[in-house]
């Protein structure tokens, strides 16, 4: 194939609750971009890149998050294809691979424990979030806030029964809870300062805690870095004092409230990253 055609690969459905629409839109105008710019591009759904043949093209960019689909993308990444976000760093924000990468690289996280979800023990990490171990939210049930033994071996009960057989319990961290978008890896932008958004999340009441916005960015940026995160979104706490603490962490977003920036931000770095020596 040529070198100006590429692939965009959605994310599943179920992994895009109450999404659906957002994440399909993000994708398109990435898209739209990016064929302004003279490439050839084609979406593609997860089902149709596990049914694809050998003519793969020389770049992909990809929201999806199955292991499966990721397995073969990562051997044609092998093979020589440019991914953006990397297979690797797509199953990094599986939660369990999360944690470890985070606590290698010293980013400021609540106090978090991985247990079986058929046998929980005793932990101490009150009041606690429920998290399924591996993806992010594909449906209710898979973050839960527990505030009694009862609540909290409910929701691993109902883990167990689907089939997730390990959950991460996280600390609650009392703060106005912070949301934010992020593109690009710094060591590849050659001293550009990569995209960066913040909002705070709606559904609170804020406390007005005071915060850096600066270090937020370079917070969110090097906690992509752990990961290898090109394109990426995630939440954070800021808390009384104004310290931050990083919460969660996503590859490729929806970027709701600022898809017509983020899809031409994204659809700007990707022609980087998919010309030669990019």
């Amino acid at each position: 194939m040529s070198d100006v055609c590429c692939w965009g690969i959605s994310r599943e459905w179920t992994h895009s609750p109450h999404r659906e629409f957002d994440d399909a839109e993000i994708l398109r105008l990435t898209a739209k971009h990016l064929e302004a710019m003279g490439f050839l591009v084609s979406l593609l759904s997860p089902e149709a890149v596990a049914e694809a043949g050998q003519q793969v093209p020389p770049s992909i960019f990809l929201m999806c998050e199955r292991r499966q689909i990721l397995r073969r993308l990562r051997r044609w990444e092998v093979g020589g294809v440019r991914l953006v976000n990397a297979p690797s760093a797509v199953l990094n924000t599986y939660r369990r691979r999360m944690l470890l990468l985070f606590k290698k690289e010293a980013i400021p996280f609540p106090p978090s424990i991985v247990v079986p979800t058929h046998r929980p023990g005793y932990h101490s990490l009150w009041p606690v979030w429920v998290k399924r171990a591996d993806v992010h939210n594909t449906q209710d049930g898979d973050v839960v806030f527990a505030l009694t033994e009862d609540a909290l071996h409910g929701a691993l009960r109902a883990l167990a029964q689907r089939g997730i057989r390990h959950a991460v319990l996280q600390k609650h961290i009392a703060g106005d809870l912070i949301k934010f978008y992020g593109v690009g890896d710094p060591a590849r932008l050659q001293g550009r300062t990569p995209w960066f958004r913040w909002f705070y999340h709606r559904h609170q009441a804020l406390a007005g805690h005071p915060f850096d916005p600066g270090l937020l960015a370079t917070l969110a940026q090097q906690a992509a870095a752990a990961l290898g995160l090109e394109v990426y979104g995630g939440d954070a706490i800021a808390s009384e004092g104004g310290g931050l603490v990083l919460i969660d962490l996503n590859a490729w977003p929806s970027f709701a409230l600022y898809r017509e920036e983020a899809s031409a931000q994204i659809a700007s770095y990707l022609q980087q990253r998919f010309t030669r020596g990019g």
